[in-house]
């Protein structure tokens, strides 16, 4: 009688292959990842071979309008980040209180930064027009004397472009801040108010501890925003006059009107020192908050 033979298993390794879900996964994540290359990889590198010369940065700097754009870039940020934090703290408290009327106040709140900024800042211009605008005219009717030049003045023109951008961003940062409170138990309010504690010792014992890192973190990401605002400036003063109301963000459109290309690009390079520690800073702050919520 014939014996069978079985043939052995086969003992090489299958080959790994990509299941049904790795397949479609990469399907959908093929768009995201085209989108990336051309539109923030591919402009991003071509800027930095465009500022690849030495020759731009001689340039830039022997410029004196970019020192004066430094100082502005520095005081923007210093003032208008540190005022609407301030005051996006204390709005905070006072948008939490359960009352009808406050929560129909905080709609109207919200609209300057529900609109769009371009007819917002257009019409904050008008306003601020030295003949006809709103603001010279009302002071004329309260003083019978005129108003200043808001926008041809680099103080005032400078000045009013912070407090555009302090308008235009203060409810958003204040949402963050109500969330930051609602996420506070009521019983430590509750606690305190037994032991006599005043409204600012609730403020400096309950509510600073709890929203200190979602502040300082908002900070750091809205110094980032700030640094990069486009329009408070440019829509506002247009850099003016004289050229004295630049900031590093509208910088790069004067040289690109001026058809200096490799210049403007050097302008975003020479922006980065101010950029990469606050993200660096940032994301250290977020990657220590997970480690603590991890343990």
């Amino acid at each position: 009688m014939a014996s069978i033979v079985l043939p052995y298993p086969s003992t090489s390794p299958r080959k790994p292959g990509l299941s049904t879900y790795q397949v479609w996964g990469l399907i959908l994540i093929a768009p995201y990842v085209l989108v990336f290359l051309v539109f923030v990889l591919y402009p991003v590198t071509y800027g930095l071979w465009l500022a690849r010369h030495p020759a731009s940065y001689i340039t830039l700097f022997e410029d004196p309008v970019f020192f004066r754009t430094i100082v502005n870039t520095i005081v923007f940020l210093l003032v208008a980040v540190n005022l609407k934090f301030l005051l996006a703290l204390y709005l905070s408290g006072f948008f939490v209180h359960e009352r009808r009327w406050i929560r129909w106040l905080s709609v109207i709140f919200i609209l300057p930064w529900a609109m769009p900024a371009i007819p917002t800042i257009f019409s904050i211009r008008f306003m601020l027009n030295p003949e006809w605008g709103v603001v010279n005219s009302l002071i004329f009717r309260l003083t019978g004397g005129d108003g200043p030049n808001w926008l041809n003045d680099p103080v005032l023109g400078l000045s009013m472009a912070m407090l555009v951008h302090i308008w235009h961003a203060l409810p958003f940062w204040t949402l963050i801040l109500i969330a930051g409170r609602l996420a506070i138990p009521k019983e430590q309010y509750e606690a305190a108010s037994v032991d006599g504690a005043t409204g600012w010792q609730k403020f400096k014992y309950v509510t600073w501890p709890s929203i200190r890192t979602l502040y300082l973190t908002s900070t750091l990401l809205s110094l980032i925003w700030t640094l990069g605002d486009f329009n408070s400036v440019y829509l506002l003063t247009g850099g003016g006059p004289a050229d004295q109301t630049h900031v590093l963000a509208t910088l790069g459109i004067r040289y690109i009107r001026l058809d200096q290309v490799d210049q403007a690009m050097a302008t975003i390079v020479v922006a980065l020192p101010f950029v990469l520690p606050l993200v660096y800073f940032m994301m250290k702050r977020l990657s220590a908050n997970d480690q603590q919520k991890s343990s």
